[in-house]
């Protein structure tokens, strides 16, 4: 049995602390063979750098995947460039768009297990192609022969992420949905196999918005005026969900939300 601990978008320097503070734990009590983080929002609560990513890789993330905020630092083209196996953006950006979609990690076992980053187009603004012809392309080819596919679909409707689902169950191991930063409640395993939850959550700030600080939010609430998203100080959370599959077959046998706090 394969078990694979996934976490929602890491939100600045809370985001990172608790991360780092519970990935030993986790890893030991649940005998983890692969931890993946969305850390899109790692970097002062938008995007991810050279820093972020080494203290997120160091303390034990192995996949680092990504979504829309993934150009708001100069140097994260280089950054996906220099590790193409270990941090991802969304598969499904277009084509010439610096770096890649799917990172391949072998454990310990030997067991080859596929992790591919999609972003969704409802509500979002962002120019991509179509996920679900992306991944269905991925599957008849590249990945045809794998048995182990783990998604994080980085969308805003739960619609289009369990349309998602529904289009690949019996086809992937598990679809975790990320971009919202608001743990759903209804993990599931599929009819043929697929774990999915509409969204895993988020890592960071609990007493903010989404893990920044509440008060410009209001005031943008108020007024319509912009303002500057701070991420604040204090107890933080960390939102993820563990998901164990059968390795011969690649089908997931549960899924379990986790919720953790720091104060």
């Amino acid at each position: 049995m394969i078990k694979i601990l996934f976490l929602g978008d890491i939100v600045g320097r809370p985001g990172r602390q608790i991360v780092k503070h519970f990935i030993p734990i986790l890893r030991k009590h649940h005998i983890l063979d692969l931890v993946i983080a969305n850390a899109e929002n790692a970097a002062g609560g938008t995007g991810i750098d050279y820093s972020t990513a080494d203290e997120l890789l160091t303390a034990g993330v192995d996949i680092i995947t990504l979504g829309n905020h993934v150009w708001k630092r100069r140097e994260t083209p280089e950054l996906l460039k220099q590790n193409s196996q270990r941090i991802i953006r969304p598969l499904n950006f277009p084509t010439g768009v610096p770096g890649v979609g799917l990172a391949k990690f072998i454990t310990d076992s030997g067991v080859t297990i596929n992790v591919v980053n999609l972003i969704g187009r409802i509500f979002m603004d962002e120019v991509t192609d179509c996920p679900f012809q992306i991944i269905d392309h991925l599957l008849k080819n590249k990945l045809k022969d794998e048995k182990i596919v783990f998604i994080d679909f980085h969308a805003e409707a739960t619609s289009e992420k369990n349309a998602l689902a529904w289009f690949l169950d019996g086809r992937v191991t598990a679809l975790c949905g990320t971009h919202t930063h608001v743990q759903t409640a209804d993990e599931r395993i599929f009819p043929q196999g697929l774990a999915f939850i509409s969204d895993a959550g988020m890592c960071g700030a609990k007493n903010g918005i989404l893990g920044v600080d509440y008060q410009p939010i209001v005031k943008k609430f108020l007024t319509g005026m912009p303002v500057k998203f701070e991420v604040p100080k204090g107890s933080a959370i960390l939102n993820g969900v563990i998901v164990s599959c059968d390795e011969s077959s690649g089908r997931a046998m549960t899924i379990e939300r986790i919720y953790e706090q720091l104060l």
